[in-house]
Parts: C-alpha cells; structure tokens; sequence
C-alpha cells in the first residue's frame, strides 16, 4: 500500500539524539523547514513525569536530497511573549512539534508550536498553540498563542483544513480529557477565522475511550491533511492521517505503553466532523520499537507523495504514498 523509503529524511546530527515533528515550507519548494530536537531528557521515557526539554531547528535540503539541522530558529519577541504567559513561575520547557502553513494570498508564512509550561509539583503541563508569521523562516514574529489552554484543556499538532463556505477554517488539534487516573489525548475542531489570532475551541470529534478502534484506543492526534487536487473522497471532505496509539498496558506498577501507528480518516471541514476512521492502522515503521507518528505530507502530483514521519523519536522516514494505494487500502478496510 506504500514504500519505507531505506534511507532516513535528515542527515544524523551528533547534536540531538532525539528528533521529531519534521515540517516542510511548500512555499519555498520544500527545500527548507523545522524540526523538533531534544536538547536535553529528564526521566525515563517509559515512566509517566520524564521531562523532555526542546528547541526548534532549520532544515535546508542538500544536494542529495536529505535535510540537514542547520540554526535553532529566531522569532523575535520570544522573550517577551513567554514571559506574558507565565505569570505561575512554572517551568517553560521549549517550543515543540512545529507546523508551518503557507498564505499564499499574500506571501505570508505562519508557524504554529506547542507552548509548553511544566508544573514539576503536579507533573502537568500547561498547553498553548503558538504562532508567529513572517515573509520566510529568517523572518519571523512571534505573537500571542492562537489558542490557550481551557478548563485543564490545551492544544498541540494542529492540522490546517480547507476554508469551508462559510469563511472559516475548522482546523484540527490534539487536546486531551484527564481526571484522577486517566489521561486520553482527543482530537478537537478549533475555528479559525484569523489564521493569526484568537482561534476558539469547537467540538471533541474523536475520543479513543468512546470509539472501538485498538489501534488508537488510548490516545489519538491528527495529522497531516491531503488535498482534493491529489485524492477526491467527496465534496466538502478530505482524507487524513492520523496518528493513533494503543491503550496502554499496567502490569502492577509498571507501565507499558502502547504503540503509535498512523491511520486515515476522512475529514468533513464544511461541518467539522470526522466521518470515517480506517478500522486498522495504515503504516508502522519497520524498526519502529513504539512510535511511528506522521508530521509532513508532500504533495508530488500524478498520483504520488511522500508522508514524512519521525520513528521512536529518533529519526525521521519518509513513505512513497500513491492514489491507488489509499484507495485499495480503504477498500479492503
């Protein structure tokens, strides 16, 4: 249904053990963009409280055709925008899980990242959508959180949906719904009506606890979403993948997390519904040991592109994905 590509999309970097989140500038031919590293971990991966802290990162393609980690990105008022934000003292651990969506309107790009402020009493966190926009990647400003956090709700991983016929975008975060004992990451309608502000809440329109899907029955994230121009699933709609994980697994006090796999899902942006969900994942990374989590779709014409997706939070993998391909797996799904 799809080619593992052998080699991995960015040259290893001795800086960053850890890298993900790999997002691509379509306005400038994809020959640059951002990717999430790891600066430094606290904690054990597979235990709840480990603490990873980040940074943003320039990609520049090279002549053989593979990303290298060049610059941390510069926005200007970073300083200043963070402080505003954090008025508890709370422990702000770096921008994560980069998206960058091109205006082409008006030449404008804009870059949307997770905001996270650590609470290292409660183990929590703090969750904005960031934003900053500028002419390209060197020119950047970065303003208040398009979304903040709500009732104990933020957001993160925001997917861009086509502007329906009403003038607003029902775009797609993750968001979360937590007690005392259960954390699920859900996947929210946020309306847009200003890709650069003040964005609002909608509708959870995916709970892993309320729907029988193994593949993503504990956690669920959107990712990157497919155009009509390269595959028509009906007026209003398009199709999706998402990134889902299995319900983990308790063994006394032990923790053993479930897999992240990316499925597909078929996505109403008139009305901010998701109408369908593949009951199976689509793709899990041949090495993947736990994550195999999708960040990037290129559209290549004819019938072709290439997702793009980080494996183990270790290296990122790109995947030759055609028409024919999506549709027989959906067809047999």
């Amino acid at each position: 249904m799809y080619l593992e590509n052998k080699e991995t999309a960015i040259k290893s970097d001795r800086r960053f053990k850890h890298i993900m989140a790999l997002t691509l500038n379509s306005h400038f031919d994809w020959k640059e963009g951002i990717i999430r590293c790891v600066v430094s971990r606290e904690g054990d991966v597979e235990k709840r409280g480990y603490v990873d802290r980040s940074a943003l990162y320039k990609v520049v393609k090279n002549d053989a055709g593979i990303y290298e980690i060049t610059c941390e990105l510069y926005m200007k008022n970073t300083e200043e925008i963070i402080n505003s934000l954090n008025k508890k003292g709370l422990d702000f651990i770096g921008f994560e899980d980069p998206d960058i969506w091109a205006d082409e309107t008006n030449n404008t790009l804009h870059v949307y990242f997770t905001i996270p402020l650590f609470n290292k009493r409660t183990g929590n966190a703090v969750v904005h959508l960031g934003h900053a926009f500028g002419t390209d990647l060197s020119d950047l400003t970065m303003t208040q959180p398009v979304l903040m956090e709500k009732n104990n709700c933020g957001a993160k991983e925001v997917s861009i949906a086509p502007m329906n016929k009403r003038g607003f975008r029902y775009n797609l975060v993750e968001s979360s719904d937590h007690g005392k004992g259960y954390w699920y990451s859900t996947i929210r309608t946020v309306i847009a009506e200003d890709m650069g502000k003040n964005w609002k809440f909608g509708k959870t329109v995916f709970h892993p606890k309320k729907e029988n899907i193994e593949w993503a029955g504990g956690h669920a994230s959107p990712g990157p979403l497919m155009s009509r121009k390269f595959i028509d699933v009906g007026e209003g709609k398009c199709l999706g993948f998402m990134n889902g994980r299995e319900v983990d697994r308790k063994n006394g006090t032990f923790v053993k997390y479930g897999k992240f796999s990316v499925g597909l899902f078929i996505y109403n942006y008139e009305e901010g519904k998701i109408e369908w969900i593949s009951p199976n994942y689509f793709i899990r990374d041949s090495q993947a040991k736990t994550i195999t989590f999708a960040s990037y779709f290129m559209d290549q014409q004819n019938g072709k592109g290439l997702l793009y997706a980080h494996v183990d939070d270790s290296f990122v993998r790109s995947y030759e994905i055609t028409v024919e391909g999506l549709k027989k797996f959906m067809e047999n799904k």
